[in-house]
């Protein structure tokens, strides 16, 4: 079964297209994914949006967090496949059914795999203003690598951790 980790970072903030409800004029700056059966990392850069859909649509399985809210929307600028079609699974999506909690990566990764996120989504905008592309790239593979371990860890130990808004740590069970 080849699972399709993926992420991705965009040229423009809610602010400057006029909102949560216009995600799809933000724009892909770039996007990795992780192939589960080639174990390897891919990168794509705008231009490349179409090669990054098409192998979106190979995968059994494509797995992010937050995928369904945002990415997929920013995505639809590209495309006019439903992607709600693609076999998908979000870990923020799941994990907000089972807390009640909108919960951000760094904090459930953080609790869980002892690990933090490498920057922010607003730090990967201003790094697209100043042109440090190579930046966004290691940015978004490093979240693809977190998405990808904290769902492994998930999948083997049936939980995973995360801070409650008292910061205390929570254990959650999971099926994936």
């Amino acid at each position: 079964m080849n699972i399709v980790y993926f992420d991705l970072e965009t040229q423009k903030s809610a602010d400057e297209v006029g909102g949560w409800g216009n995600k799809q004029l933000m724009r892909v700056s770039f996007g990795v994914t992780y192939s589960s059966t080639s174990k390897t990392f891919k990168g794509f850069e705008e231009e490349d949006v179409p090669a990054l859909i098409a192998e979106l649509k190979s995968a059994d399985l494509v797995v992010g967090y937050n995928i369904i809210g945002f990415d997929y929307p920013v995505l639809s600028y590209y495309s006019a496949l439903d992607f709600s079609t693609l076999p998908s699974f979000d870990l923020m999506a799941d994990l907000k059914k089972r807390t009640g909690l909108r919960l951000k990566l760094d904090n459930v990764a953080g609790a869980t795999l002892h690990t933090g996120k490498s920057a922010h989504g607003l730090t990967a905008l201003k790094w697209f203003r100043e042109g440090k592309f190579a930046k966004i790239a290691l940015y978004c593979k490093e979240d693809v690598r977190i998405t990808r371990n904290l769902h492994l860890f998930g999948c083997k130990n049936q939980f995973i951790y995360y801070h409650d808004k008292k910061n205390q740590l929570k254990k959650v069970a999971v099926d994936w």
